[in-house]
Order: structure tokens, then C-alpha cells, then sequence
């Protein structure tokens, strides 16, 4: 009898973390951490850049209202302003700073943009960086990028906050604290077929700030890698996180994503994921067990690239399934 009922406990138990997992719209470790730690954001000075709009917009929003003290960034600083109107918070919308940046702009530029951020408040420096801005072409096949699209995305998603973070550091070194937030993808931790370019570049990301981390974590710099999967956005795609919307794709609200980037940068996570299944699932496998995380990438491949011609479910299920090789 004992042995009956401890099975059926254990029963219970998979079958609920099971459904968890499938409802789930980030990994574990995210989940289990439950709610901001506004203590960790409040009178922190935050840079967001990629704020005029998307998920950095909504970002701004979310930690205005917990009380943060804001750098926005973006190139369109008419947009930055709109932006700003709509914050609320113990600094907000007054004493929010707009400081208008190009991240493709050259490594002077961005001297200036660090210098003239670090002065802001007082002079209290930067706390957070939250690498935000992104440049997304639509979906093609790898051979099939351009040379100009392919230096466009680097610029911006590599090259940028590579260089923006060099320029920062230094100043958080000094303090002995800093943590910059990275808001690469889903795309950066598994094959992307269709987002090939866009891929690498946040596989690159994501080496980079990992590596940068393991250099630096004793010396008070933390580092947050965020890998959102498809999220909703009326966002252009050049300046959102992930692909454009297609209406018939299950995505994470922008809302819900920012909540649970701010969550993972407040509790300190070194890497979050944020996704529906079943781009989840695929995350886990290909972390877990490559092997079968790839054998399933190739199945769906180049059935991905045709969806997308089409404006097809680029993350349905379905393409598993379909006519055989011939």
C-alpha cells in the first residue's frame, strides 16, 4: 500500500511539473524566482537602448513605474520623446534623460554617448545597461544574404554593444558594481533556419557577454544574457528582438517579456529564456541533448524557409510533418 501510494505521488508530481512545462513561457530557474526584486532597480540608473519603441519601450515603462532613474536611447529621438511622456514613476517622467544614439555611429561617438550618460544624475554612473537595440532583416535562406545585410545586423548587434560595453566598464570597474542586460534570442542558443545572419550575430552576443561575465564577476560586473523566443511587438523588424508578427503564431506579449527580463536582472540570472513551446522545448534539447536538438532543426529546416515565404506559422508543430526528401 505504501509503495502504491508513493508511485501515485510520484505520478502526480511528473504530470504536474509536465503540465507546467508545457504552459510554461520561460525556463525554470525565471519561473521559480516569482516577482521583481525592486530593491535591486529602484533609484538605479538604467540605459536602455532600442527605447524609442518594441520591447524597450515597454521596458522603460515598467522600470519607470519601479521607480528607476532612466537613460533612454534610440535614433529617432522625436520617438524617445513620445516615449517619455508616457512614463510614470517616483522619476518619471521629469527626470527620465534622453540621450539619442547611434549604435553604428563609430567607436568616438560612443565615447561621447558613455561620458555623457555616466554625467547624468549627478554623476552617479550607470547601473544597468540594457543592450536592447537589434536589427532584424525578414527571413531568408543563409546563402541568399546580402553583404550590406550582413555588415547591417553585425553593426548593430555585435559590433555596437561590443563597443558600447568597452567604453562602459571601465567606469562600473571603477565603482566596482555594473551589470549589463542582454536582450539577444532564442535564435542565439538554437539553429535558426531562415535567420541564419541573424543567428550568428547572436551566437556572438551571447559568446561575447558570457565570456565578458566569466572575466569580470569577481570585480562586481554582472551579466543577464535574455533569449526571447517569438514575442508580440509592433515593433518594425530591424529594432525588435525577434521576428515580424504573424498573426498566426502563439508569441509572449512584450509586456510579459519585459516583466520577466526585469525579473531575471533583478535576481542576478546569468541567462533566461522566455518562449512558448514548442521554441522552448527545442531550446532544452538543443542545450540537453544536441544530438536530437539538431537531428529535429534539419527535419523542419527548409520547411521553415518555405513558411516564411509564404507568411506561414514559422514555429508550428507542423513542420515536423510534410512530403519526404526526393
Amino acid at each position: 500500500m505504501l509503495i502504491l501510494s508513493i508511485a501515485l505521488l510520484l505520478i502526480a508530481a511528473f504530470i504536474g511539473v509536465f503540465y507546467k512545462f508545457l504552459t510554461a513561457d520561460g525556463d525554470f530557474t525565471l519561473l521559480s524566482k516569482g516577482h521583481v526584486k525592486r530593491v535591486e532597480i529602484e533609484d538605479k540608473v538604467i540605459w536602455i537602448t532600442g527605447a524609442s519603441r518594441g520591447i524597450g519601450e515597454i521596458l522603460a515603462k515598467q522600470l519607470a513605474s519601479l521607480g528607476a532613474k532612466l537613460i533612454i536611447s534610440a535614433r529617432n529621438e522625436a520617438e524617445l520623446e513620445c516615449v517619455k511622456k508616457q512614463l510614470a514613476g517616483k522619476h518619471a517622467p521629469d527626470e527620465v534623460m534622453i540621450l539619442p544614439l547611434d549604435l553604428t555611429s563609430g567607436e568616438d561617438k560612443l565615447r561621447e554617448a558613455v561620458q555623457q550618460a555616466e554625467s547624468l544624475f549627478s554623476g552617479a554612473g550607470v547601473d544597468y545597461l540594457i543592450h536592447n537595440a537589434a536589427f532584424e532583416r525578414p527571413k531568408t535562406t543563409a546563402l541568399d544574404v546580402t553583404e550590406q545585410s550582413l555588415k547591417a545586423t553585425f553593426d548593430v548587434n555585435v559590433l555596437g554593444p561590443i563597443s558600447l560595453t568597452r567604453l562602459l566598464a571601465p567606469y562600473m570597474l571603477k565603482r566596482g558594481r555594473g551589470h549589463f542586460v542582454v536582450m539577444s534570442s532564442a535564435a542565439g542558443k538554437t539553429p535558426a533556419p531562415g535567420q541564419a545572419v541573424y543567428s550568428a550575430s547572436k551566437f556572438a552576443v551571447n559568446g561575447y557577454f558570457h565570456s565578458l561575465r566569466s572575466e569580470l564577476y569577481r570585480k562586481g560586473i554582472k551579466v543577464t544574457v535574455v533569449c526571447p523566443g517569438p514575442i508580440k511587438t509592433s515593433s518594425t523588424p530591424e529594432a525588435s528582438t525577434s521576428s515580424t508578427k504573424l498573426p498566426a503564431e502563439r508569441r509572449v506579449s512584450s509586456e510579459r517579456c519585459a516583466e520577466l527580463t526585469t525579473i531575471a536582472a533583478s535576481h542576478g540570472l546569468k541567462e533566461a529564456w522566455i518562449s512558448y513551446q514548442p521554441v522552448l522545448a527545442v531550446m532544452y534539447l538543443v542545450q540537453y541533448v544536441p544530438t536530437i536538438g539538431f537531428w529535429l532543426m534539419d527535419k523542419v529546416g527548409a520547411r521553415r524557409v518555405e513558411a516564411a515565404a509564404k507568411q506561414g506559422d514559422t514555429y508550428s508543430l507542423a513542420l515536423l510533418f510534410g512530403k519526404k526528401k526526393e
